[in-house]
């Protein structure tokens, strides 16, 4: 990578990192199906203008089945599963599961795509979800003994729901919609999320209507953390390629973990730290960032 490509790469893992922050800090005043309504469709109006300025319009009308099916696998019912999360467990911990997402892609991509597993790879999705387990175990109270399992188990299946339909998601655009336009995806996936989440919005509206702090945190995670957020990714994806882009997986929970510490005041214990570390050495594996050493062969 280039230095501006590097730049880039962190200041994407940033974005996604405080979009935990900013799903932890909004939902509470919108609510899970409010706040995602509000993200994607301030995304879909900011991304419109700028598909129509670089002529992919006809993309997003040739292909709008699919790329509905990926707003609603890949926006509108995971965004709403993170800002459930959001209400009971932490920023860095969200995070830490959604680092799975690589996890879930491999698998979807073996038994759909028919992509092969070798053994580094089918390595890392043992290491991976053992850490998922770890973590599962630790923080939904499933240990002897334990209390508060009622609070926060729901909220970590949303996350791991999550990241199954982000895993879904990307095998299905492979499958469906490769060599359409990533701009034409990307906007008219939030667009779709937005036409999706209208009615929950509508229904789980709040009652009170949030104060200007929150919309203040709603548009921040529209802006930044989706619209520039998508055009950084797509902009990554073309210089350096998918299997580097890709890395920022392995940023997002440092970031969202920073966040937290700094404006939540969340802390880190040593099975969150060692339950993320066993999570993206099985990623790190399963993406091939990380390749184990070939051994020479034996000679007479």
């Amino acid at each position: 990578m280039k230095k501006t490509d590097l730049l880039e790469l962190v200041s994407l893992a940033a974005l996604w990192g405080a979009s935990f922050l900013f799903m932890r800090l909004g939902a509470a005043d919108f609510g899970p199906a409010a706040l995602a309504f509000v993200r994607v469709a301030a995304a879909g109006v900011l991304l419109l203008p700028l598909l129509a300025y670089r002529h992919q319009l006809p993309a997003l009308r040739e292909h709008w089945r699919p790329i509905l099916v990926v707003g609603l696998t890949n926006s509108a019912l995971p965004f709403m599963c993170f800002n459930y999360a959001a209400l009971s467990i932490n920023a860095g911990l969200s995070a830490v599961f959604n680092a799975t997402t690589p996890l879930f892609g491999a698998v979807f991509a073996w038994l759909w795509l028919k992509d092969r597993l070798d053994a580094a790879r089918i390595a890392g999705l043992l290491i991976g979800f053992a850490g998922v387990l770890w973590l599962v175990w630790d923080r939904a109270g499933l240990k002897p003994g334990a209390t508060g399992a009622g609070d926060v188990a729901p909220a970590i299946l949303a996350c791991l729901a999550a990241t199954v339909l982000y895993g879904f998601s990307a095998s299905f655009t492979k499958r469906y919609l490769t060599g359409v336009p990533p701009m034409a995806v990307a906007t008219g996936s939030q667009v779709g999320a937005a036409l999706f989440l209208a009615v929950p919005a509508l229904v789980w509206w709040p009652a009170q209507m949030p104060g200007a702090q929150a919309w203040g945190y709603a548009l921040v995670l529209a802006v930044a953390c989706t619209a520039l957020a998508y055009l950084l990714y797509f902009r990554l994806i073309a210089h350096v390629g998918p299997a580097n882009a890709i890395s920022v997986t392995f940023l997002i929970p440092v970031f969202a973990v920073v966040w937290g510490g700094i404006f939540l005041g969340e802390k880190v214990d040593l099975t969150m730290a060692l339950g993320c570390a066993v999570i993206l050495l099985g990623t790190s594996l399963v993406t091939g960032v990380l390749k184990p050493p070939k051994w020479p062969a034996r000679t007479a």
